[in-house]
Order: C-alpha cells, then structure tokens, then sequence
C-alpha cells in the first residue's frame, strides 16, 4: 500500500488563536514566567473541569505529580502505592522524595489499578511496616478511567489521600465527574502529543485556594513572603511560562473538538477492525466510563500470524513486546504508518527491579504489553487515514 503521507502516531493540530494570545505575550511584555496567560490558561482549565477545584499551571505533567505527592506529605521512607502499567512518569516523582514505590497491578476491563490487589497491597504493607502508605496514584491509561469509586472509597477507608494521573486523560470521565477531580490532587500533562498541547507543560488539579497556594509556594523555588530571598524549604522551578501558557489558552478554543475527534476514531477504528480475527479494540468496558480515547490501542491474539513474523522470531521472557506486534509495527512503518507499543509495566523495569509488587496469576499488564498497540488517532489523523491503516493491519494479518 503506498501512502501520500507519512499517518503519524499523534501531532500537535493548532486551533487558530494560540499566536493571538503569544503576540498579545509579546506585545505586553509579559515574556517572563508568569503573565495573564498563565492565570487565564488556569481559570479556562478550572472551568472545563466542572468549577470546582483549583488548577496550578506548571512546567510538566511529572512535575505535577511530584507536587502532587509533596502535597500528600511523601518524604523520604514513605511507601507510595503505583499504578504498574503507565509510563515511568507516574513513578519517578516517588524517587525523587527518597520514597518507596509499591507497584500494583491492573485489572482486565480498564487495564488500570485493580482495587481487590490494591487493598491487598495496603493490608500487607500495614502488615509488614506497621504503617500507612502516604499516598496512591492510579492512572488513566491511554485516556480510559480507573474504577475511580472503587479506589476512592478504599483510599477514604484507609486515610489514604489519592493523587490521580490523568496526564492522558484529559476529558475522560467517570459517572459523568471529570478525571482528575474525584482525588485530593489530579495530574494532567499538555506535552506535545497530548490531547492539548502548551508545547511542554502541565497542571496540578487542588482541592481549595489554600492548598494551591501552598503548592504554588513549592513550585516558585519555596521562596518565602520576605522582600528578601529566605528559603525554609526546599523548592523547584516548576511553574509554566506565559508563552507557553498562551499556547494552552488557544488550544483550550478547541479542547473540545479534539476530544469529539479521538472519540470518532476510536469508533470507527472498532467498526472498521470488527471482522479481523485475533484483532480486539479497546473500548469502553462500562456506561459508567467516558475515556477521551487519546490513543486507540487494540490486542493481538498470540495465535495471530503477522507476515513477516517469522523473521523477527520470538523474543525471550516479558523483556519486550511479541514477534506479532515488532513485525506488525514494522511492516505498518514500511508503509508509513506509525504506531506504538504499549507501556512497558514498571514492575518489568530494569529501574524497578527491586520495588515490591503486587499481582496475581492472571499478568494482565504483562500481557498486554506483549500483544498491544498504539495506532495513529490525533487530530491530524483523517477518516480516510484511519481506513489506510484498517486496511493495512487486514491485509498483514490475514
């Protein structure tokens, strides 16, 4: 199949007034860190996800659950309870207070946290430390809600506080409520293949004005209310710039339509790839759940004989993602298609080794990551793009 173009994974699309908003930037003089961007980019954030919570612009989705994590009170020794299949974002801010992550596995229908081996996990860590782990980080992969009342009720259950990674999951809803609303802190992420972009950045969701000052505190270097430079705690240089923050406010304009857009994909992706056997499209598992879709992703069958599988041959162990997949993956870049796949667990890690885990007999996310795949699904990506790939994938597997 010869292809045009080359159909990428995810790429930024503008919606038309993000120059507006860095020229005015410009015009003003307000190329310094902050600006009115960054408090219109934050009040435009606040108001999409319902009104309720406080949002503090910042420099990235990681630094957000970094502060997120602060704000829970993680120090050095503390446990922290992780979602396992997620990028190593979710994770690496645990590191960087000297804290312990405790990794956990996901369950079937969400491919996120699973709740019965989160409480297994707290009641053990109780058991074996005699203390409670400071907080828990469930993640929205690929855009698909966690079972948010599930975890929820166990967090209140144990006084745990939950710092929920959206990064991907901006829109996505559960029973309706706004991901990244439900825990004391949510995280989102406008990287540049996110569903908006401010080039780089991100936002930490609070639950009040008083908690957002505080994290605004951390996020400015810690700097205290002196006319004087006096630090009493450590800081960072966390906060979003007000050009970048003018990107987002642009992109805020078409936040909607892009949501709309990867919805329609990933329905037409799931019609379109019906009829392929060993093929499954990820959808959602329940009315309760509204993902925004950020990537389609589908599942290939292990039986599945991908062409040009037998020169790849099997790799060994969990280390990397099937034969099925690598040659599915290079023969869709053959054709100019690009694709993803899945997240490698934390738990398979090499950085991760040593960090307690807990799963069970059914490896789910091991699983998925040997026979799952991203497919082309931004705001560039046409109908008719979407049916090259359909196409394509038809021919390769069958």
């Amino acid at each position: 199949m010869a292809q045009n173009k080359r159909i990428l994974l995810h790429l930024a699309h503008p919606g038309g007034k993000e120059l507006d908003y860095i020229r005015q930037a410009f015009e003003d003089d307000w190329i310094a860190p902050l600006g009115p961007n960054v408090d219109g980019f934050e009040e435009d954030l606040k108001e999409f996800l319902g009104g309720e919570k406080e949002i503090l612009a910042v420099s990235s989705g990681t630094a957000a659950v970094h502060l997120g994590l602060i704000g829970c009170g993680v120090q050095a020794g503390d446990e922290v309870l992780v979602q396992s299949f997620t990028f190593c974002a979710s994770v690496n801010p645990v590191l960087y207070l000297g804290a312990k992550p405790i990794l956990v596995e996901s369950e079937k229908d969400t491919w996120n946290m699973d709740p019965d081996l989160l409480e297994e996990a707290l009641i053990d860590r109780i058991k074996r430390t005699g203390r409670t782990p400071k907080a828990i980080v469930p993640v929205s992969l690929y855009g698909m809600p966690y079972q948010a009342d599930k975890i929820m009720k166990m967090a209140d259950r144990y006084g745990i506080p939950v710092v929920e990674d959206c990064a991907e999951g901006l829109g996505s809803r559960f029973e309706g409520q706004a991901l990244g609303t439900f825990g004391r802190f949510g995280v989102l992420s406008f990287n540049g293949n996110k569903m908006i972009t401010t080039s780089g950045g991100g936002a930490l969701i609070c639950p009040d004005p008083e908690t957002k000052a505080r994290m605004l505190y951390f996020a400015t270097q810690a700097r205290g209310p002196f006319h004087y430079y006096q630090h009493e705690d450590l800081g960072y240089n966390y906060r979003l710039s007000n050009v970048c923050a003018g990107i987002g406010r642009g992109q805020m304009l078409v936040a909607g339509e892009h949501i709309s857009h990867h919805q329609r994909v990933a329905k037409l992706y799931a019609y379109l790839l019906k009829d392929i056997p060993g093929i499954t499209v990820h959808g959602n598992p329940s009315p309760r759940i509204d993902s925004n879709f950020w990537l389609s992703t589908i599942v290939l069958d292990p039986q599945l004989r991908v062409q040009g599988q037998e020169s790849i041959g099997e790799p060994p162990g969990p280390s990397a993602p099937n034969a099925n997949v690598l040659a599915l993956i290079r023969q869709l870049d053959k054709a100019g298609i690009e694709t993803r796949p899945f997240w490698k667990p934390m738990h398979l890690q090499p950085l991760y080794h040593d960090a307690p885990f807990y799963g069970n007999s059914d490896c789910v996310s091991e699983n998925l990551f040997k026979t799952g795949l991203c497919l082309p699904s931004g705001p560039r990506v046409s109908e008719e793009d979407v049916k090259a790939v359909c196409n394509m994938i038809g021919d390769l597997c069958r």
